[in-house]
């Protein structure tokens, strides 16, 4: 009495056995979630409208690294700034008549402490910390008012200061991926409208 062949045998050792098929895809078995080559397309056809491309985007994003590194570099020197003001330093002019005088002291604590704030910023920049946007913003203001405050003390070293700050106000405002709610279109997944 012979048994019935067995289907899950290979009869010869010789053929090589069959592939069995590959797992289905990620939202291959759900209809209208296929994914195609680009993260807005669908197989049944695109769910949003492709982005279109920013001619301007590659220098806003290498602007805001260049930022970043200019907010590192003049935290370090506002703060070694504000250390020669504290001891006293004769590297400052002495302004005689002028409407906001502040002593060398109240100078040095103030560059010392916006300096430390722009370098830790610009330091946040740099590593692409969503935090660091919005103060970089306000400190480089900051940094602009304090600077046109101190022009009678150091004014050609104010000036390149002030230039620097509108880059860095510019770079950081203009910058792609600002907003909060741009995060979903830039990952690609869209959302289905409810229906009414």
């Amino acid at each position: 009495m012979t048994s019935p062949p067995d289907p899950g045998a290979h009869s010869d050792p010789e053929q090589p056995r069959p592939v069995p098929p590959a797992p289905p895809q990620f939202g291959s078995g759900l209809p209208g979630l296929e994914q195609a080559d680009e993260p807005w397309q669908r197989l049944d056809g695109p769910s949003a409208p492709a982005p279109a491309p920013d001619p301007h985007g590659g220098w806003r994003t290498e602007g805001l690294v260049f930022a970043g590194v200019l907010m590192l570099c003049q935290g370090v020197l506002a703060a070694l700034q504000g250390v020669a003001g504290l001891v006293g330093d004769p590297f400052y002019e002495e302004v005689a008549d002028y409407t906001y005088r502040i002593s060398l002291t109240g100078w040095g604590v103030i560059h010392l402490v916006l300096g430390v704030a722009v370098a830790v910023t610009g330091a946040g920049i740099l590593r692409h910390a969503r935090w660091a946007r919005l103060p970089g913003l306000f400190f480089a203001a900051l940094s602009l008012v304090a600077q046109f405050l101190f022009l009678p003390y150091q004014p050609v070293w104010s000036i390149i200061v002030i230039a620097l700050d509108v880059f860095i106000i510019w770079a950081l405002a203009s910058a792609p991926g600002g907003g909060a709610g741009n995060g979903r279109r830039r990952k690609g997944i869209a959302r289905p409208n409810p229906s009414p």
